[in-house]
């Protein structure tokens, strides 16, 4: 069994070599162990303080299997983007280009340098061993967010976006970096992407800030704005259904698309629900399997199975109240792991 908890100091090491095995273009999960350490500190100290309003703050969990005790993923929310350190992302926009005496009229996509300094609550960081990316593993690491964000929302801007990974090859090659990037910063893309999770000063001192049109951009360029990495289709997707859509806005290093949703307005968290725990069974109650997050001091979340009781009690199995760490009288919230009805448009 699986379960999601905060990052602990002594998981370091684990934490590390799933970055290094992550690739290039999720900036969210540093390949620099030093990085990556501080930020583990980090956010320790978030989740041991909280905060009151949303200032930037990192929450960082990971996926452990409770039978190895090994950590095989990661997710995060960071509580809001901007501040000292601005969010910047290009918005894809349409220039009008008439003639009335050739009677030519023509719409360019143009690429416009956004700079925001108080910006939303992002979502990202998430990656999940190959081997572990089955029974709705890689679901619960993404969804199970939105039900912590539910029950802590005086922490997080109620407006989220993810920056999915754009395309990257295994080399770190990125298309749209060498086409544009490439010409400003004279650096390769690994350490540009590297560098914007260190200290984005130098965006600011070398970011062309006028409009980049398009149809400039050799083909391959071109052909990637908007386009996601192949590993993150599923998570892409995933989001689309829960109510995320595409901002017009796309990462300013390989044009991943960006996408938003308003935490209320998600499915997992309009179709949730938080009630005590009325009974524990050794048996597992019949029902879709949900997401299950607990209340305790120490955060956990897991897939299981639930029955409705009267009062607004649940009933869970002692396998779930195990993994969790809680007993009858706790609150816990839960969610259907899985929509219950196809969203439009998916097959």
């Amino acid at each position: 069994m699986v379960i999601i908890r905060p990052v602990r100091r002594e998981d370091s090491d684990q934490v590390v070599e799933l970055a290094t095995m992550a690739g290039f273009g999720l900036t969210s999960l540093p390949k620099d162990p030093d990085l990556l350490r501080r930020r583990i500190d980090q956010s320790r100290r978030n989740f041991e303080f909280g905060a009151e309003r949303p200032g930037g703050e990192l929450y960082l969990f990971v996926m452990e299997d409770l039978d190895s005790g090994k950590v095989v993923g990661t997710s995060c929310i960071v509580s809001k983007v901007g501040g000292f350190e601005p969010f910047y992302a290009y918005r894809l926009q349409k220039s009008i280009h008439e003639s009335v005496m050739l009677n030519i009229r023509k719409e360019i996509p143009t690429l416009h340098l956004v700079i925001e300094h108080s910006g939303p609550c992002e979502i990202g960081g998430l990656w999940l061993r190959p081997e572990y990316r089955r029974h709705g593993n890689g679901r619960l690491l993404s969804l199970f967010r939105f039900l912590f964000m539910a029950d802590h929302s005086e922490r997080f801007e109620p407006a989220i976006i993810a920056e999915m990974r754009g395309v990257v090859d295994s080399e770190g090659h990125s298309p749209f970096w060498e086409a544009l990037g490439r010409h400003f910063f004279d650096i390769e893309f690994p350490k540009a992407d590297y560098l914007s999770v260190k200290d984005k000063r130098f965006i600011a001192d070398l970011m062309p800030t006028c409009p980049i049109y398009v149809s400039l951009l050799p083909e391959p360029a071109q052909r990637v704005i908007g386009e996601v990495h192949d590993e993150t289709r599923p998570a892409l997707q995933m989001l689309l259904n829960e109510g995320f859509e595409f901002t017009g806005m796309v990462d300013i290093f390989e044009a991943g698309p960006i996408v938003s949703c308003r935490l209320n307005e998600t499915r997992i968290v309009r179709e949730s629900r938080r009630g005590p725990v009325g009974e524990v069974t050794d048996e597992s109650p019949e029902s879709v399997p949900h997401i299950i997050t607990s209340f305790q001091d120490d955060f956990r979340a897991c897939v299981g199975q639930i029955a409705h009781l009267p009062n607004d009690r649940l009933r869970i199995s002692s396998k779930v109240a195990r993994a969790l760490g809680v007993k009858a009288g706790d609150q816990v919230r839960v969610g259907p792991l899985r929509p219950s009805t196809p969203p439009p448009g998916t097959a």
